[in-house]
């Protein structure tokens, strides 16, 4: 039975500044305060995990090279402190599961990590991460970064200022054991 925990987050808008279809890594900007706050989730045991739709792949906007150099860059903006990505290039128009709101990342990351989903939380800034989040069972959280002041009625169970301001919420949420 799957009893790890882990924090999800959105990667444009929640962790890095919303920059449309980054392609360069010139480009990335972490959220100010958000690696310090990864680090205090890392000591308090909790999984890092980023879940991303990115259409771009599937629209010739980025391609993989620069996916992958986008995601190098940011993750060393955050001190390394991600544990996995997960992405999903499908386009709006042609959903599978995996695309957020759907929970097919969560599912495949709960799956190859252990990760207890009632016992993990998704933070992002649209409506589709606070959907996805719900429907696997996660506690939510919206940021207003990004694009989250756009989705405040998402029905997300909490609203934060930006990811420090989340990361503050999960740490100080009564956590079972």
């Amino acid at each position: 039975m799957p009893d790890r925990r882990a924090v999800f987050f959105d990667r444009d808008g929640t962790l890095m500044e919303e920059v449309d279809y980054c392609n360069n890594p010139a480009d990335v900007r972490a959220i100010a305060g958000a690696a310090s706050g990864l680090a205090r989730l890392r000591a308090a045991g909790w999984m890092i995990i980023i879940i991303t739709n990115q259409s771009g792949l599937s629209s010739g906007k980025i391609t993989q090279v620069q996916y992958e150099a986008v995601n190098a860059e940011l993750i060393r903006q955050l001190d390394g402190l991600i544990d996995a990505v997960y992405f999903c290039p499908d386009a709006p128009a042609n959903p599978t599961h995996r695309r957020k709101p759907g929970t097919g990342m969560l599912d495949e990351a709960s799956c190859e990590h252990g990760i207890d989903l009632t016992r993990s939380w998704m933070v992002g800034d649209k409506d589709i991460d606070i959907l996805c989040g719900r429907k696997a069972g996660c506690r939510t959280i919206l940021v207003e970064t990004g694009y989250g002041k756009k989705h405040l009625s998402a029905g997300a169970d909490f609203i934060a200022q930006d990811v420090t301001s989340a990361i503050a919420i999960i740490q100080e949420f009564p956590q079972s054991p």
